[in-house]
């Protein structure tokens, strides 16, 4: 907890699919969204592209709720999945908020 409330965790997942296989992984990503939807603590879980990569724009309501999701059985299977059709391997950044201005502009 930040400032007396919880505090969520973004993650900024950025995979670069080879451009082959491009739509073969959005397809797998779009397929593997709603299930990580229903998962507990997920906030956010959104899909953004641009030339040559694919980016996953995420909140997560605790710690503790992203460590689930990185060990639970959508994001397992999709990552084993995902890596053989990427060009190089994935960035990811784990983020915590810096809260300032309103709830819906940037504070928590």
């Amino acid at each position: 907890m930040r400032y007396g409330r919880p505090v969520s965790i973004v993650v900024v997942a950025t995979v670069f699919p080879a451009p082959e296989f491009r739509q073969q992984a959005i397809a797998l990503l779009e397929k593997t969204i709603p299930l990580v939807h229903a998962e507990n603590g997920c906030e956010l879980y959104a899909l953004h592209e641009d030339d040559g990569r694919l980016v996953m724009v995420e909140k997560w309501a605790s710690r503790a709720a992203l460590d689930a999701h990185l060990n639970g059985p959508a994001f397992t299977a999709m990552r084993g999945r995902l890596q053989p059709l990427a060009s190089r391997p994935a960035e990811v950044q784990v983020l915590q908020p810096h809260p300032v201005g309103t709830p819906g502009q940037g504070s928590v």
